[in-house]
């Protein structure tokens, strides 16, 4: 029975699922993170990338709470970078990598981050995938020993050719240059050495016919690749269509790079550490997968592990790895590749890149503590979430954003469950017969009603446009008009009638509700609290809930509740 409450009993359209995580009904969905590089302390672009991923992996659950999202975040923690760092503070790799990639767990927990899986790729389980994956490749004759030269930088551990570098001035000495990466801006070395090589040039066409048809490695029908911003596809699909690959080098001389996985059967080399850190998204489900009688994967294991990703959200700077190489190996394979990857700029400090020399690294931790994780949550969304371009970090920007969120959501909080509000409410005939009958006439609370209704479908749909930053707009457009409408009835005033007090509240709730359960994914814990005040059940707070979903008691709603606790 409905007390108070208006109910709507539309189901959502199921059309706009269809394109983000469409699977096998048995198929868990799959989201990962990049895998962190912890040679120093996490700064707000790891955030950025995390709290992302998040919000997509907490939409699925919402949206489909019938199956489990499984979610990967970890670190990457072989290479020379590593080795070096842990090398100038006279501590062993492994240990070196304990303490930081502890600090990117911390960070996670903090930033209440969902994952279900943290990878990290010295670990036995991925030790184990590695070295497999390997030597399925060179049983297929797809790795071979050869004689390489090319740029080699360290900060990004990976080798460019001529095509790729550049000459600029040495910022050290103008009068000198230096080659650098044209993509990463970073500086590279001429290396020359003996390294196994993939024969990556053997996949261009079948990569450039995967992300323009959608055909799979046995050439038949299948999703294509969606690479989101656009723009990002298209210099994918410009590559393979203009470039020839060249085969790449995956292994580097234990002389060089003793911090590593040696290479099976040659322990005179280590694995190149992307192609070993590539592989942490198989191992984190449990690859190798459980094999059949004649030696092949058993697809249903395949399945059942959540393998493809749905989504794989990474930075801009490694998109070659994620939409060539690691592509190129699961075709080997024979395995589905990934259904979308979001490949986003990078937060810069007045128009600067991020640097320790430079003394410009925003802290995660710190934004929090000041502000509030879920208002840097929300933050990083709204100005972040369009993932055309680069954004600049602006303190001043985060405080108007949070004020933003804290004005729209809490303060109304508070000043619609006031003592003088609820009197009002309170002394109307409490019948909610009487509001459907108001929703006909009075074109205000017809209009936050009509806002109610539409507002999951218009989150849904930004989301899955890749748009995060649209979602959250629609969340606080709502709000806005909330508040507006708010202000306008004045239910506050000794000259509103009780009665059209009484309508407003039963409609600012029943938004509030949806606005609740909309805003899960972006602020968990502010949602929680809003829906807790609101006393909506646990069990009815998933996307179905937010459009079909029975409404709850306006007049039983907690009153004087703190969305938004104080901090520093």
């Amino acid at each position: 029975m409905l007390r108070h409450c208006v109910r709507r009993t539309s189901p959502l359209s199921r059309r706009w699922t269809r394109a983000l995580f469409q699977s096998a009904a048995d198929k868990p969905s799959y989201i990962t993170t990049p895998i962190f590089y912890p040679n120093a302390v996490p700064h707000i672009g790891h955030l950025y990338s995390l709290v992302i991923a998040d919000i997509f992996a907490r939409y699925s659950r919402l949206r489909h709470p019938e199956k489990p999202t499984y979610f990967l975040a970890g670190t990457d923690e072989h290479g020379i970078k590593i080795q070096r760092a842990a090398e100038a503070r006279g501590e062993e790799p492994l240990a070196f990598c304990d303490t930081l990639s502890a600090q990117f767990r911390v960070l996670s927990q903090a930033a209440d981050i969902s994952h279900t899986v943290f990878m990290r790729t010295t670990s036995e389980q991925h030790h184990r995938a590695v070295v497999d994956v390997w030597k399925r490749l060179d049983a297929k004759g797809l790795i071979y020993k050869a004689a390489y030269a090319g740029w080699y930088s360290v900060s990004d551990e990976c080798f460019y050719t001529d095509a790729q570098v550049e000459s600029v001035p040495d910022p050290k000495d103008p009068t000198k240059t230096i080659m650098i990466s044209i993509e990463t801006k970073n500086a590279v070395e001429w290396s020359s050495e003996e390294n196994y090589m993939f024969r990556l040039s053997a996949f261009q066409n079948a990569l450039l016919k995967h992300y323009k048809t959608g055909a799979d490695a046995n050439g038949t029908s299948s999703s294509p690749t969606r690479i989101y911003p656009p723009q990002a596809h298209a210099q994918i699909v410009d590559i393979l269509e203009n470039a020839p690959l060249a085969d790449l080098s995956i292994s580097r001389p234990r002389s060089r790079l003793s911090w590593g996985v040696p290479v099976p059967g040659d322990p005179e080399h280590s694995i190149y550490v992307w192609f070993d850190a590539l592989l942490v998204y198989l191992s984190g489900v449990g690859y190798p997968f459980k094999q059949d009688v004649v030696g092949k994967f058993d697809q249903g294991a395949i399945t059942r592990s959540g393998w493809p990703p749905n989504l794989q959200v990474i930075g801009k700077d490694i998109l070659r790895f994620h939409a060539l190489y690691l592509p190129a190996v699961l075709v080997a394979l024979n395995f589905p590749l990934p259904g979308r990857l979001l490949s986003h700029g990078h937060w810069t400090v007045e128009g600067r890149k991020m640097s320790k020399s430079l003394g410009n690294v925003a802290d995660p931790f710190d934004a929090m503590e000041r502000h509030g994780v879920d208002c840097v949550r929300y933050y990083l969304a709204r100005v972040g979430g369009k993932f055309r371009d680069d954004v600049d970090w602006s303190e001043v920007q985060l405080v108007k954003h949070t004020k933003e969120l804290q004005s729209l959501l809490g303060n109304f909080y508070l000043r619609s469950t006031s003592k003088k509000v609820m009197q009002r409410v309170e002394a109307h005939e409490q019948k909610p017969s009487l509001v459907l009958s108001a929703l006909a006439t009075d074109d205000p609370l017809r209009e936050l009603h009509t806002v109610a209704r539409a507002l999951p479908q218009q989150v849904e749909e930004r989301l899955l446009e890749m748009d995060v930053a649209g979602a959250v707009t629609h969340i606080t457009e709502a709000l806005k008009l909330l508040n507006k409408i708010f202000g306008d009835v004045a239910p506050f005033q000794k000259t509103t009638s009780p009665e059209a007090a009484y309508n407003l509240h039963v409609i600012s709730v029943d938004l509030l509700r949806v606005v609740g359960i909309c805003l899960q994914p972006f602020a968990p814990k502010s949602a929680s609290v809003v829906l807790d005040a609101l006393r909506v059940p646990e069990g009815r707070r998933s996307w179905y809930d937010a459009q079909g979903g029975e409404g709850v008691d306006a007049l039983a709603v907690e009153r004087g509740v703190r969305i938004f606790p104080p901090t520093q």
